[in-house]
């Protein structure tokens, strides 16, 4: 169901892909993360999207006016997990909140994978 907002003369619709583009380049933003993940079907590991498919890991959810962001995201070898996990949460609440007028109840994060830099 798409984020709505009533106004004086009518409602604004944002759908949830829109939601999760911007959710998306906004976590993309943040240092240590490498992409987002997406369960291949065929053999149930996880792979890394590449930016034209980027919003397939991520789920959007509005719930009474209020968003819920799960990313699922693969970090770069190295880093502070919960370092980057927190970063990529306050840019895309942030920059969501900013842009959209919406709440955000809350942002979850799931790490799929760690890649390793040749």
């Amino acid at each position: 169901m798409p984020a709505k907002t009533n106004t004086d003369i009518g409602t604004i619709s944002i759908d949830e892909s829109v939601i999760a583009t911007l959710a998306g380049v906004s976590a993309m933003e943040s240092y240590g993360i490498v992409g987002m993940a997406s369960k291949n079907a065929t053999d149930g590991l996880f792979e890394l999207l590449k930016w034209d498919s980027l919003t397939k890991g991520i789920k959007v959810y509005s719930k009474d006016n209020r968003l819920v962001i799960d990313l699922h995201v693969i970090l770069q070898y190295g880093v502070k997990i919960s370092v980057v996990a927190k970063n990529i949460i306050e840019r895309v609440k942030f920059n969501v909140e900013k842009l959209t007028g919406q709440k955000i109840d809350s942002i979850n994060i799931y790490v799929q994978g760690i890649r390793v830099q040749k």
